[in-house]
């Protein structure tokens, strides 16, 4: 590939267009709003100047209800040899473009699992997508030539190719990706009327739970009126749970003992199932989850502090496998926890309280 064209300029076309101009591709860019594509090109991403002749590959990255419509302007024109979209629904583009009389041959819808709550070329990074699934649903009528010029292009991104029906896809995100933005939205929807002596006590786990409800809302209108059926299924699910929940909940008051006996099963039920869906979340590079040993670090909210944790880490000769700070409210200080082998957190514990380091059991 040499050349490119990337159609809209936000999070995940200019991030696109970063890694491309960053391995050596020409990319041209172009959005609805001329100074968001010429922010892109400030920062790296290419040029907003319109490519002389047709492009190696044409990225559409616009909300999932332009997707169709740009797409088939787009080929109409012959602006390119083979053309992507990035949006994150694949099946109703795809019957859209089969309903305008599209040629499907040169077309292959993709979707890589990989973004930001902020959007906006400003929020653009060349490595969003380094060892993330991008997702690639070829079809039958989907030329060879195209399908390679969309792997390389996910080379290129340092992403992982993930090929799967469209249809299967947006069940999939339904279930992984737009369900969970809903549902963390509700949940902080929670605190807006909260009284200001209960959001103090925030903790580390609603941080976890809430934080993708930070996301744009105009976005993600888009994103689920392209997907409201998948949605809606994973979603009649969850209605039902918190449905045997809240009577389960309600059980645990009553002043009969079997009644609060059957409560008490049905809240554990929920929680087995969670435990059993959690531990189906690909860990590390991929892999099956881990079980790591937590070393818990008190550290002050200063300069240097972390990189000095790390690097007794690395002294200790302990890999740090993942870490997550809590911070201390109402305190210039906080929690790392690190997270090692089990096997090794003993000897890393040693070795920072040698050091210095306040260690929390």
């Amino acid at each position: 590939m040499r050349t490119a064209l990337v159609i809209g300029t936000g999070l995940i076309g200019t991030s696109a267009a970063l890694a491309l101009a960053g391995r050596g591709v020409t990319v041209h860019l172009t959005d609805h709003d001329p100074a968001q594509a010429h922010t892109a090109a400030a920062l790296g991403a290419g040029t907003d100047e319109a490519p002389e002749g047709p492009v190696d590959l044409a990225v559409v990255a616009v909300p999932p209800a332009h997707v169709a419509a740009t797409l088939a302007d787009a080929m109409g024109r012959g602006i390119a040899r083979a053309y992507i979209d990035v949006a994150s629904v694949k099946g109703g583009p795809r019957r859209e473009l089969e309903a305008l009389g599209c040629d499907l041959t040169a077309y292959i819808g993709t979707h890589p699992m990989s973004g930001k709550e902020r959007s906006g070329p400003l929020a653009a990074t060349a490595d969003l997508f380094e060892g993330r699934p991008w997702v690639l649903t070829p079809t039958r009528d989907t030329d060879t030539e195209v399908l390679n010029l969309a792997l390389e292009l996910v080379a290129l991104c340092r992403a992982v190719p993930v090929v799967m029906d469209a249809d299967a896809h947006d069940r999939a995100v339904a279930l992984v990706s737009h369900t969970p933005q809903l549902v963390s939205s509700m949940v902080a929807a929670r605190l807006a009327d909260a009284d200001e002596t209960a959001v103090r006590l925030c903790g580390q786990g609603i941080r976890d739970v809430t934080r993708i409800a930070a996301s744009d809302p105009r976005m993600w209108v888009e994103i689920l009126s392209a997907n409201p059926g998948p949605v809606a299924d994973v979603l009649t699910g969850v209605a039902a749970d918190l449905e045997e929940t809240v009577q389960a909940l309600r059980a645990l008051q009553s002043a009969d003992d079997d009644k609060r006996r059957g409560g008490a099963d049905g809240i554990e039920d929920v929680l087995r199932r969670g435990n059993a869906g959690r531990e189906r979340v690909p860990g590390k590079h991929g892999a099956a989850p881990a079980a790591y040993e937590i070393v818990a670090v008190l550290i002050s909210d200063s300069p240097g502090e972390l990189a000095r944790i790390f690097a007794d880490a690395g002294r200790a000769g302990v890999n740090i496998e993942d870490v997550r700070i809590e911070h201390a409210t109402g305190q210039q200080a906080g929690l790392v926890q690190l997270m090692v082998e089990p096997s090794a957190a003993p000897g890393l514990m040693d070795s920072l309280r040698e050091r210095g380091w306040s260690i929390r059991r």
